[in-house]
């Protein structure tokens, strides 16, 4: 069974509203960039590279009907600022908006509107294949390097949130490294975390192994270090929101703790992402500005309260206090940061690696695919 989180063709986009998973399975028709902003914004579709894809998507979807008339330029450059503005912390959007804005620019100048819309819809539909085949080969890299560290006939690999089907156009990040090495024959089990508090892990993670066929455990988030002593983890792989210059990264709630787990546990930690992901305008994660959750998000599943009325969480304005990662916006009671940033002293590039590889020069990988980082040992 391969799962589709998008599902696109000439003038019609729809997505997988992934808020019914595992439970139900239901795609939702996006007509405008407005319904895509609100897909994003309330998590129907999540992912770094897909948010980017189903956002300038829904773009082409407008343009295809004439959205903009004899000025698209103007057009494409608010809703690319309106669909930027639904997530902040993933860089995918924000890149491709940059990309397309400048090349919208460019063909502006020589072509009259409806060729100019045209040439837009091209650049915009050829991001689903350009992101497959860069996951793809994310898989096959990261899958081949973690099997060449290893005496052992099969891994066992740990990984958080979800990064497959559901994430992108297709395949996946950093479960896209399981899924090859499921399909080489030499993954034992993945263990994924339920990763509280929207539940990627146990909703979705775990719905696509299932779907698959790939051997997978799910354990509760505070089970991970004594998961990593005591099952004979190869190695930590999660996706990336936003991975800066300093080799910073921002991912979802919790892979920080996984990352000092690993560390002290000696156990391999990579980020596998896109070069989509990078941001190299940035120096450091304390420059990444984290997306801030509604509190609901944390005290009820399914609108169903779980916490007792009243209480007070451990907010993030007590943690910036001591540690200024980024600007955020509080809500009074509860505030729930969902990408904190991960410091780069827990992981070094695996650039000597990539130059290695003799498939293809070190220049056209990183063009396509970055496979970060592993804990220091």
């Amino acid at each position: 069974m391969t799962l589709e989180a998008i599902r696109y063709r000439a003038g019609s986009l729809e997505i997988l509203n992934q808020l019914l998973l595992p439970h139900q399975t239901a795609y939702d028709e996006i007509r405008s960039v407005q319904d895509a902003y609100e897909a994003i914004k309330s998590m129907k579709v999540r992912g770094a590279p897909a948010i980017a894809i189903v956002g300038c998507l829904s773009l082409a979807v407008e343009l295809r009907a004439g959205a903009g008339g004899d000025d698209p330029v103007t057009f494409i450059r608010e809703s690319l600022c309106h669909l930027t503005s639904a997530r902040p912390t993933a860089v995918n959007m924000g890149r491709a908006a940059r990309e397309l804005m400048e090349f919208a620019e460019n063909e502006s100048m020589e072509k009259n509107s409806e060729q100019l819309r045209e040439s837009v819809i091209a650049w915009i539909e050829d991001m689903l294949e350009r992101d497959v085949n860069d996951n793809r080969k994310i898989g096959n890299y990261g899958a081949q390097h973690i099997l060449s560290g290893v005496p052992r006939d099969s891994v066992t690999i740990l990984t958080h949130c979800n990064t497959g089907s559901l994430a992108t156009a297709g395949y996946g990040t950093a479960l896209g490294v399981v899924r090859s090495l499921h399909a080489l024959g030499r993954l034992k089990r993945v263990y994924c975390t339920e990763t509280r508090p929207y539940n990627q892990g146990s909703r979705l993670t775990a719905y696509e192994a299932v779907a698959e066929g790939i051997p997978a455990t799910l354990i509760t988030d505070s089970m991970a270090a004594l998961t990593m002593r005591e099952m004979d983890i190869t190695a930590v792989v999660v996706g990336a929101d936003r991975v800066v210059a300093n080799g910073d990264t921002a991912n979802k709630v919790g892979t920080y703790q996984l990352a000092i787990a690993a560390k002290h546990h000696g156990i391999p930690f990579y980020v596998a992402a896109p070069s989509t992901s990078c941001d190299l305008s940035l120096e450091s994660g304390r420059d990444i500005i984290i997306e801030v959750r509604p509190p609901e998000e944390l005290t009820s599943i399914n609108g169903v309260a779980i916490a007792a009325p009243g209480i007070e969480e451990a907010s993030s304005q007590n943690l910036e206090s001591s540690s200024p990662l980024s600007s955020r916006q509080h809500s009074p009671d509860v505030s729930l940061p969902s990408r904190p940033a991960q410091p780069h002293l827990l992981a070094v590039p695996l650039s000597k690696w990539l130059w290695q590889q003799r498939t293809a020069p070190m220049n056209s990988i990183w063009q396509t695919v970055l496979i970060c980082h592993r804990t220091y040992i």
